[in-house]
């Protein structure tokens, strides 16, 4: 090797230690000192790009990435900068398209460029897409746990449940410290008598450092195979195990959230809602909202069954498109003061511009947390149409402490947290009943529509002006991809045993009990609790 291509092999391996370690701006310093010294060097130009994208600076990264794409038009790294430039800058249409490009190449002997690629796909909704790349990344390393895992999260979003418990039981087989794999199985189907994997979980969680995997999705896994089996003591005490441990690792604070809804409300009155300029007018976006595990997602089902209905998913489009308009904030008090200045049309049609621009039918964002934003949803797109899902408070706060949500929804791992957040978001969710217009905003009680299903699908579908189709009665079939906790359920018609199933758990469960019924709401099992 030539003593000036060592010297910039030298450069490129600091830039992305520096990359690595989080340090952004001593990275993109580097990183243009080196493009300066070899500016034919594709991979310094590519590194440049992403640490622009990190800092924010998107536009520049892009036109980083157009020069190294003209250096070497076959090298995967600068269309893939492209590609990540452009999903933050919001044009999304043009990164599937330069996915396409990447996606077509039959001779890509890359697993983790497929699966670079598969990440992105789906992001942008293209499960089926993901699940190629995925399956073409595992037939490259047919042994390596990594990318069989992730072709089983491709089958588990396609509804490919068998195939994907199937992988991952290769997963553990290969990893058994894997507890991610151990959870995930557990809830691809009900566990029975004669199919569960109870001794297998206890067993593991019994060796030393639990065999050095995680156990707190072992504790999970364990409490919905103990559940699944009727073993109620069992399941909460693992779950209880589970929870705590996942608690006592963070550092959040559920006053934190408290005061931001708070202040949403404060800001976001009647009188700032009726003075705000025109929005921008797109009849497509549709809100379904919701906490977690409150049966947003079967709704998402319902209408995404109908012919001029697709589903979106959950995606970070509406957040990002606020953080975006409103620019740098400090904390997030001075976001939402920010946030109530915007004008309405630049928001709205920052948010639409996520939208696929050749369709005309309704399209759906089912991101939970959504509802924080209902004030600006209601100026910035006067057309868009608001589901709000509601659930009896046990069931729906005992269905989030059961979920391992990972990295969402921190308040859901202690009980105290867990009613403490419900409590304000009613406060917050009947604030907007009262200042949202009502021909737009619809709410439904998901106990309501277990019970009798089609007067409730029919509202849905009205909601939204659209003529009644039957396949509506038919989510199940649905063959859109499920990216959420519920993805094995949605694929079973309506069932109604997780209607109070907080009852097996009255005593471990006493202490929310009192909590709400301090506060004034009721619990009765038929009763939603949050009526006016």
């Amino acid at each position: 090797m030539a003593a000036a291509d060592m010297h910039e092999l030298q450069a490129v391996h600091r830039v992305e230690s520096l990359l690595q370690r989080g340090d952004i701006g001593a990275a993109r310093a580097m990183a243009m000192q080196a493009s300066s010294q070899w500016p034919r060097s594709v991979p310094i130009r590519v590194l440049l790009g992403h640490a622009l994208c990190r800092e924010g600076q998107a536009a520049e990264a892009l036109d980083t990435a157009d020069a190294a794409l003209a250096l070497d038009r076959h090298d995967p790294a600068p269309r893939m900068l492209r590609i990540d430039a452009l999903l933050q800058l919001g044009r999304n249409e043009e990164a599937l398209a330069n996915l396409r490009v990447l996606q077509a190449k039959p001779d890509i002997r890359h697993a983790r460029l497929l699966q670079d690629i598969a990440q992105r796909l789906t992001a942008l909704g293209q499960h089926v897409d993901a699940e190629c790349c995925q399956a073409r990344a595992r037939a490259l390393q047919p042994a390596d746990p990594g990318a069989i895992y992730n072709h089983a999260t491709s089958l588990i979003a396609l509804g490919k449940l068998q195939d994907a418990e199937a992988a991952l039981d290769k997963v553990i087989a290969l990893k058994p410290d894997d507890s991610d794999a151990w959870y995930n199985r557990a809830t691809l189907r009900k566990q029975t008598a004669e199919r569960n994997h109870v001794v297998e979980i206890e067993r593991r969680l019994q060796l030393p450092d639990g065999g050095q995997a995680d156990p707190v999705p072992l504790y999970f896994a364990l409490a919905k195979e103990q559940e699944d089996l009727g073993r109620h003591d069992a399941s909460f005490a693992a779950l209880r195990r589970g929870a705590d441990l996942r608690r006592s690792r963070l550092s959040y604070r559920v006053e934190e959230d408290i005061d931001t809804m708070r202040l949403i409300a404060e800001a976001f009155d009647a009188e700032q809602l009726a003075a705000a300029a025109p929005g921008h007018a797109d009849p497509r976006p549709v809100f379904i909202v919701g906490l977690p595990r409150s049966g947003t997602t079967l709704v998402d089902r319902i209408l995404s069954s109908h012919s001029a209905v697709v589903s979106r998913g959950e995606t970070t489009d509406l957040a990002m498109s606020v953080v975006r308009e409103a620019g740098a904030a400090r904390s997030k008090a001075e976001l939402i003061r920010l946030s109530a200045t915007l004008d309405p049309a630049a928001l709205g049609r920052r948010y639409c511009g996520h939208l696929p621009p050749a369709s005309g039918a309704m399209q759906i964002d089912k991101t939970p947390t959504n509802f924080l934003y209902l004030g600006l949803v209601a100026a910035a797109m006067p057309q868009a149409r608001i589901i709000h899902v509601r659930r009896h408070p046990m069931d729906v706060c005992y269905a989030m402490y059961k979920t391992l949500f990972r990295m969402a929804y921190p308040f859901s791992y202690a009980l105290d947290d867990l009613g403490r957040y419900w409590l304000a978001w009613n406060t917050l969710m009947t604030h907007w009943r009262r200042v949202l217009p009502a021909e737009r905003y619809l709410e439904i009680d998901y106990e309501d529509l277990i019970e009798d299903q089609e007067p409730v699908s029919r509202r849905l579908v009205a909601h939204l002006g659209l003529p009644w189709e039957e396949a509506c009665m038919a989510f199940e079939r649905n063959r859109q991809p499920s990216l959420t906790a519920s993805a094995a359920q949605v694929r079973q018609p309506i069932y109604r045993s997780s209607m109070g199933l907080w009852k097996n758990y009255r005593q471990q469960l006493a202490p929310l009990r009192e909590m709400f019924e301090s506060a004034g709401i009721t619990v009765e099992v038929h009763d939603t609790g949050h009526r006016e």
